[in-house]
């Protein structure tokens, strides 16, 4: 690919970030107090796209490694023009397997596509333009009484959504229920339940009114949940990345949950979720734990989505300026100067 006209080639900075979780952020797998981000910065001819990702232990990422899959690309675009720059995003599904890298740079030249053109990123792809969506309240994993009381001081939120680590998950599931009693409420496990566990915590989980669980069983473990009749619909996180073996889950899930640094970015987040609906599959959104700039691209997906899971910044100490707007739960589009 080379630049028409002897254009300038588009430059990429990357940056790592810091930001402070408010308190600690705790799953069934790991706890932590601040969010590491990588940013990426593509720049030409006075124009700036902008794209976060969150590297992932759990699918063998790290900060180290996946700026390095970044920095891998440098050579594509410093020979690309502005005008390429949608081929370049294209270029990049071959060139990285799905995951944060690919994620930060395929939302970065989304944002650079928008603010070269004029055009938001939602007409450029086609989609109708994102209005103000409700997202759940993640409260974290700890004990019935920690979560009581954590359910309680988010009682009028409208969506909570709960961290369940296994053994002794119905406790705390009827913790939240009583202090939250109007709120809906989904669940996840992270993976953490056993197949014996299944029939016990179904029963909590419906007894409490819960409207969705999250990945209950180890992704590659999860053949219990062929032919379960749940009265609660099963989501696949954990277990699904990208189009990749997307037929291979309907068998056992009900919905998916599709986050961009799991899909590699906004062009196959959307692809995603066209191929789960044709299978009948319902589609969560959802999130790493991020500042607004990761969760911008997503909102372009939330708009058909039944239950959507994009309180990243909600969970941070201080999220970025500008930022997206939240009132309450409800968060509203990015302002073209934060994305697209």
């Amino acid at each position: 690919m080379s630049a028409p006209g002897g254009a300038r080639g588009i430059a990429l900075e990357v940056a790592v970030e810091q930001w402070p979780i408010a308190g600690r952020f705790t799953i069934a797998r790991e706890s932590r107090t601040e969010a590491v981000v990588v940013v990426v910065m593509l720049r030409v001819d006075g124009a700036v796209g902008r794209g976060e990702c969150v590297p992932y232990a759990r699918y063998g990422e790290s900060i180290e490694g996946v700026v390095a899959a970044i920095e891998s690309q440098r050579g594509i675009l410093a020979v690309a023009s502005v005008a390429e720059v949608g081929a370049v995003r294209l270029a990049l599904q071959a060139a990285l397997p799905a995951g944060a890298a690919r994620n930060a740079l395929d939302c970065a030249c989304w944002d650079l596509e928008a603010k070269w053109s004029g055009a938001p990123v939602y007409e450029r792809a086609g989609l109708a333009a994102p209005a103000p969506v409700t997202t759940a309240f993640t409260l974290s994993l700890g004990t019935p009484e920690d979560m009581g009381a954590a359910a309680a001081a988010a009682r009028d939120r409208p969506l909570l959504k709960v961290k369940l680590g296994g053994a002794g998950d119905p406790a705390r599931i009827a913790a939240v229920r009583a202090a939250a009693p109007a709120a809906r409420v989904i669940v996840d496990a992270n993976e953490s339940w056993r197949p014996e566990l299944l029939a016990e915590h179904l029963a909590a989980c419906e007894g409490a009114g819960v409207e969705l669980i999250e990945q209950p069983l180890p992704a590659g473990e999860d053949g219990a949940l062929v032919g379960l009749r749940s009265p609660i619909a099963i989501c696949a996180d954990e277990s699904v990345h990208d189009r990749a073996g997307l037929a291979g889950l309907v068998d056992r899930y009900q919905a998916i949950n599709i986050k961009l640094d799991k899909t590699g970015g906004l062009t196959e987040a959307l692809a995603l979720a066209s191929a789960a609906r044709a299978l009948g599959l319902t589609c969560m959104v959802g999130c790493m734990l991020g500042t607004s700039l990761a969760m911008a691209p997503a909102l372009l997906l939330a708009g058909e989505a039944p239950f959507v899971d994009l309180d990243g910044p909600l969970l941070l100490a201080k999220d970025r300026d500008p930022g997206l707007r939240f009132e309450g739960s409800e968060v509203f589009p990015p302002a073209p100067a934060l994305w697209g």
